[in-house]
């Protein structure tokens, strides 16, 4: 139970770590920024609005940390400046902690949430 509280508490301070730097980079470079970190904030959602459904393969790679985090990890170290991948990253990575935080995150097949062991 314990484990429990405090995985969701580091979640949440990520969470808003991500949110605050995701607001700096959008009010650095513009409304493109801006406007790609809403959309992928909004992509889970969006996902599932367009049918789809857990536990499938589309509904995981939404929901998968690593995707958004090597975006962003690439795009830090990578030849690529376009501020827009980075903001989405960043929109991505913080809708994924907050669901963390609020206990979503990956369904497994069996329609059950997946739980660390």
């Amino acid at each position: 139970m314990k484990t429990e509280i405090a995985r969701r508490v580091a979640w949440g301070a990520l969470a808003l770590f991500l949110a605050a730097f995701a607001v700096f980079e959008s009010v650095k470079y513009g409304l493109p920024t801006t406007a790609a970190a809403l959309l992928f904030f909004a992509l889970p959602d969006a996902s599932r609005l367009a049918g789809i459904r857990p536990p499938g393969l589309p509904y995981q790679a939404v929901h998968r940390l690593w995707i958004p985090l090597v975006v962003a990890v690439g795009y830090s170290f990578g030849p690529i400046v376009w501020p827009p991948l980075f903001t989405a990253a960043l929109g991505w990575l913080t809708r994924i902690a907050l669901d963390r935080t609020l206990g979503r995150g990956l369904i497994r097949g069996s329609g059950e949430p997946a739980r660390r062991r």
